[in-house]
């Protein structure tokens, strides 16, 4: 495709099937001319089948973010395999099923903890995790689906998705003294096997039919990825704790 990343090291997290959001920024990331290597959880040879499909095979480190130990390690698990770091992607999220689907009331501070900590707080531990690594000028990009709303059924991931955001701008704030980045895209829904677990999912493909203004496809990843591509280049310079909204324009239409 192009030079926009041109020499460029990248961290991507979130790689768990080809339909993931995730998976599109790597695959555009090689193109554009990055090194990527990506993190998996729990299920490492699915990730690296998925990661032998990319344009360039790249290699997959472990890593459970809510794993102190695995955190600390990184850094030197990471500089196996590149130099240094440029750039560092964040698309991990996860709430058990009592925190969605309209148990938002009911909801226990265990099931809500857990959707905080791997959700949200996790932003801010990959990013002192990757930190020894990274260069002045590089880029971290987060996906969030905007928490300005509350959405049916999304519940405490929504709450999550606000957390997270505030946790980018605070990000922004303590790591640009240092030449660092950080930034989100707002993504629509995109038929991930994440979005499958969120109750009456097909709500919101319905929305985003009716409401937004240059259509949206939930089906196809490469917009939003194109985003977070953006972001992690060059192009964006002096642009930080910033939500980039890719969702066909459904956030500046009225509800």
């Amino acid at each position: 495709m192009g030079d926009l990343l041109r020499g460029k090291r990248l961290l991507v997290t979130g790689v768990i099937t080809e339909s993931s959001i995730a998976f599109e920024v790597a695959r555009l990331a090689q193109l554009e001319g990055a090194q990527v290597v990506l993190t998996g959880f729990g299920r490492l040879s699915l990730v690296e089948r998925v990661a032998a499909r990319l344009p360039e095979p790249a290699p997959v480190v472990e890593l459970d973010v809510t794993d102190p130990a695995q955190l600390a390690s990184l850094a030197e698990r990471v500089g196996g395999h590149l130099d240094g770091l440029d750039g560092v992607v964040h698309s991990i999220a996860f709430a058990p099923p009592a925190a969605l689907g309209g148990n938002f009331l009911t909801t226990e501070w265990p099931d809500v903890s857990t959707a905080m900590h791997v959700s949200a707080y996790s932003l801010k531990s990959l990013a002192t995790a990757a930190l020894p690594l990274m260069a002045k000028g590089s880029s971290i990009v987060g996906l969030t689906f905007d928490a300005r709303f509350s959405w049916p059924n999304y519940d405490w991931m929504g709450v999550s998705k606000a957390a997270l955001e505030a946790t980018s701008r605070y990000l922004a704030r303590d790591l640009g003294g240092q030449g660092i980045r950080c930034n989100l895209v707002a993504a629509g829904p995109i038929k991930t096997m994440a979005a499958r677990s969120i109750p009456g999912y097909r709500g919101f493909e319905e929305f985003w039919d009716e409401r937004a203004p240059v259509g949206w496809d939930p089906a196809d990843p490469e917009p939003a990825a194109r985003g977070v591509v953006a972001l992690l280049s060059d192009w964006f310079p002096r642009t930080t704790g910033e939500i980039v909204h890719v969702d066909g324009g459904v956030h500046a239409i009225g509800t």
